[in-house]
Order: C-alpha cells, then sequence, then structure tokens
C-alpha cells in the first residue's frame, strides 16, 4: 500500500478566481511547512492566511491553507489543502514548490484510491466519485450520489450477510450432523438460498435503466435525405451544432452531442440521410449511419409530414436493418409547412411545435417510463457490477441441487462461498488490485 506523499491540482487548471492543491501522504506537514514558514497543525480543520514560497524564499502567492491529519480525512492520511489564486502561473508554481519539497504528482484518481485502501470508502462509492464528477444532468448526479452515500453498498452488504450465515448454516450441518437438536432441516436452507438468489436477481433488473442513466442513452437521427434530421438535431440541443442547407445530402458523417431531456442524459446522434446512391462518399456516410442505428438505445425515425408512414421503416430502404417496434419513435418534421397527413410526432424546427413533446416522449420510452427523479433508487451502474453479480447467481444456481435434493452440503457450502466472493469483489473486501487499477484508471489526477 502506497503511503508517500502525493500532490495535484484539485480544480481546473486556467482562469478562475481561485485554485485548490491537494497533498496527503507520510510527512505532509514537513512538506508543507517548507512551503509555508509559518505553518502549524492545529487547530486542524482551519482556515489559515499564510504566505506561499517557494525553496528560495521567493514569494509565489497568499492565500489560504488548511490541515486534516488523518486518519479524519478523506484519504485517511494526513493531508493539506492549499488554497491560491486561480489561472495558470500561480498553481503550477506552488505545485512545483510543493514537489521540490518532496512530494510527487499523484496518479489519476489515487486519492479516491487511497480513500478506498484507507476504509473510507468502498469501491462502489469510490466509482460514483467519479460518476459525480462526470454527471452532466440531474439525473446522473443523483444516481451517483445515492450510491456514493452508499445506497448499493448496503444492498450488497445485506446480500452477503446472507449468505454468510447459510454458510453458517451449512458449517454447522458438515461439523456436527449428529447433534441433539438434529440436522438442520434442508429446506431451510434452500429456503435462504431462495431469497437470496431472488434478491440478486432483482438488483440485476436494475442495470440496464442504471447503466443508461450513467452513460446517457443514445438516441439516433435517422430517415431519408433532406428530412430535417439536422435541423431537428439543433433545435433539440438549442444550438446550430450540425450543417443544414436545402441540399440534400448535406449531412455525410455522424455529429454526437450530449442532450438534456427532461433532466434524463440523452447521447444525441445526427446521422447521414439513406438512400439510393452512387457516391462512395455518401456510401459510406451512410453505412455510418446503420452502424449508430445497430447500437441505438432509440431511433427517431425522421420523415415529411405528408410521407411519414409506418410501413416506411426498413421498407423504403432497404439496407436499414429491420428495427423492433419498441426501438423506433416516427417524427413528423416540417410540421410547420400545414401539411398533417402522416403517423408519428409533429414537430417543427423553425417553430419549436412538438419538441418538448418529442423529449418526453424520448424520456419515456427509455427511462422506466419517465419515472421521477426522486424515485431512482440504487443500482447497477456498471459492466462490472453486473458481471458481478451474475456470478453470484450462477453460484447460487448451482448450490440449488444440493440443498433441494439432498446433496452434499460440502458442495453447496462451495458453491456459497463463490457467491460470496463474487459479491466481496463489487466492495473491494477482497484483493482487487487489478479491478482498483481499472476504476480509477479514467479518474482526474486530484480525486
Amino acid at each position: 500500500m502506497l503511503t508517500d506523499p502525493i500532490v495535484a491540482l484539485a480544480t481546473p487548471p486556467g482562469r478562475s478566481a481561485l485554485a485548490v492543491i491537494r497533498l496527503s501522504g507520510l510527512a505532509v506537514f514537513e512538506i508543507a511547512a517548507r512551503v509555508i514558514r509559518s505553518f502549524r497543525r492545529e487547530p486542524a480543520r482551519e482556515a489559515r492566511l499564510a504566505a506561499f514560497r517557494d525553496s528560495s524564499g521567493e514569494l509565489i502567492d497568499r492565500g489560504l491553507y488548511l490541515v486534516f491529519p488523518g486518519p479524519r480525512s478523506e484519504t485517511g492520511e494526513d493531508m493539506v489543502e492549499f488554497h491560491c489564486h486561480g489561472g495558470l502561473q500561480v498553481p503550477a508554481r506552488l505545485l512545483a514548490a510543493i514537489e521540490a519539497a518532496g512530494a510527487r504528482p499523484a496518479h489519476p484518481g489515487e486519492f479516491t484510491r487511497r480513500s478506498v485502501q484507507n476504509g473510507k470508502l468502498d469501491l462502489l462509492q469510490a466509482e460514483a466519485v467519479g460518476d459525480l464528477v462526470d454527471a452532466e444532468v440531474p439525473a446522473q448526479a443523483r444516481s451517483a450520489l445515492l450510491q456514493l452515500e452508499g445506497g448499493l453498498s448496503r444492498r450488497i452488504g445485506e446480500l452477503r450477510s446472507a449468505l454468510v450465515e447459510l454458510l453458517a448454516l451449512l458449517a454447522y450441518d458438515v461439523d456436527f450432523p449428529e447433534e441433539d437438536d438434529g440436522a438442520i432441516p434442508r429446506e431451510r436452507m434452500e429456503a435462504a438460498r431462495a431469497d437470496v438468489a431472488d434478491r440478486i436477481d432483482r438488483l440485476l433488473a436494475t442495470a440496464p435503466l442504471a447503466e443508461r442513466v450513467r452513460r446517457g442513452a443514445l438516441v439516433v437521427l435517422a430517415g431519408p435525405p433532406n428530412a430535417g434530421k439536422s435541423s431537428l438535431f439543433n433545435a433539440l440541443l438549442g444550438t446550430s451544432r450540425a450543417l443544414v442547407t436545402e441540399i440534400p445530402g448535406t449531412t455525410r458523417d455522424a455529429i454526437e452531442a450530449h442532450a438534456d431531456f427532461l433532466g434524463w442524459p440523452v447521447r444525441l446522434v445526427d446521422t447521414a440521410g439513406l438512400g439510393e446512391t452512387s457516391d462512395r462518399i455518401d456510401a459510406l456516410g451512410q453505412a455510418m449511419s446503420r452502424r449508430y442505428v445497430d447500437g441505438a438505445d432509440l431511433v427517431l425515425y425522421c420523415s415529411e409530414a405528408e410521407t411519414g408512414k409506418a410501413e416506411e421503416v426498413g421498407e423504403a430502404f432497404p439496407p436499414l436493418p429491420p428495427l423492433p417496434p419498441e426501438k423506433v419513435l416516427l417524427v413528423r418534421t416540417k410540421s410547420d409547412l400545414g401539411t398533417a397527413a402522416g403517423e408519428g410526432l409533429p414537430v417543427s424546427a423553425v417553430t419549436g411545435a412538438g419538441l418538448d413533446r418529442l423529449r418526453r416522449a424520448v424520456a419515456e420510452r427509455l427511462f422506466a417510463g419517465g419515472v421521477a427523479l426522486a424515485d431512482l433508487e440504487p443500482a447497477l451502474t456498471r459492466e462490472r457490477h453486473r458481471v458481478a453479480l451474475a456470478r453470484a447467481a450462477e453460484a447460487l444456481a448451482s448450490a440449488r441441487p444440493e440443498l433441494a435434493h439432498g446433496g452434499d452440503a460440502v458442495l453447496a457450502a462451495h458453491h456459497v462461498q463463490e457467491a460470496v466472493r463474487a459479491l466481496d469483489s463489487l466492495i473491494g473486501l477482497v484483493d482487487v488490485e487489478e479491478v482498483l487499477d481499472r476504476v480509477f484508471a479514467s479518474f482526474c489526477v486530484g480525486k
């Protein structure tokens, strides 16, 4: 376990009122004293004004510093925070002075990683820190906060406790089979196993929606050339992101942007129009469009009002792959022209008519019928979570024949122990260096 002193800028670089630099690890108070001549350890967690100087004694800035003695700190180690003026020069010079005084630059996510290693957070909460920093819409922030507050960790802990109790029953059955109280009924142990398995299945069912909230739903605008896809794309974003002309085939590449649909995260993609073409570049653009359609959570199939019939999807343009009805939402563009024929939601990128209704329809289709943000519950937000729970479910399924049909209690205990190990890997109760490396690789250096 690394405890050497690390330092990093905890705020974004660039023009700002202030910047925060974090220092954590062994001997950080001695390092801070080399930069702040008036440095004092006490009182802790109190902001004090001081001059920050480099090794030659030259003044870098005047700002605030706070002392956080371990283990009552975010990382569980001794920590010091420096609050200086923002910009490029002052934070860079202060960082250089702290490094010259004995600290090394932190690796991405190393502060949060040390929090996990020192028991301040579990692995699920650490992942939530990264999700909260990356959140772009309210649903993502709320989901991350629920996980950071330990909601998912408590669920996993309850499952683990139930399995440990089952292991205790199995151990008693193996070690003391002829006690006066008699053998423990297999029906009791099977009922305990089935209860945990059912709870795991219900938790696994939360994965699709929770992962969609965390990464954003992929919503693809598709349809024939000149159907108003790019105009609708810009209107939904509220900015001119895609080039729009009256010439069919203006869009030849896919353009992706993040959007907020009633508080829910959407990755909106404008694609090249689909149709017959002899142009090589158009053909490449359409091939990319079809790939996006294949991977989409929802396709907004756009056509002008007078031609927006449901049967056209996949028939008018055979290269478009077959799509299940729940994956397609028909949109009738250019409704401001006054034409009323055709199926689908009428919208106008010119007047804005129908845009709010379209956003609501997308949110209801993709996010559990438009469930309110307040109704979000702790859930499996990452593929790692789903894989670990699936392993636990598989292990418990393997234990069922041994419990339900009077099989080998030792073998049943082995399968239950495998389920426990799968849960342990989720919250970091086992040696998970490889998992830690993967989790924290995408963090910013100051977290």
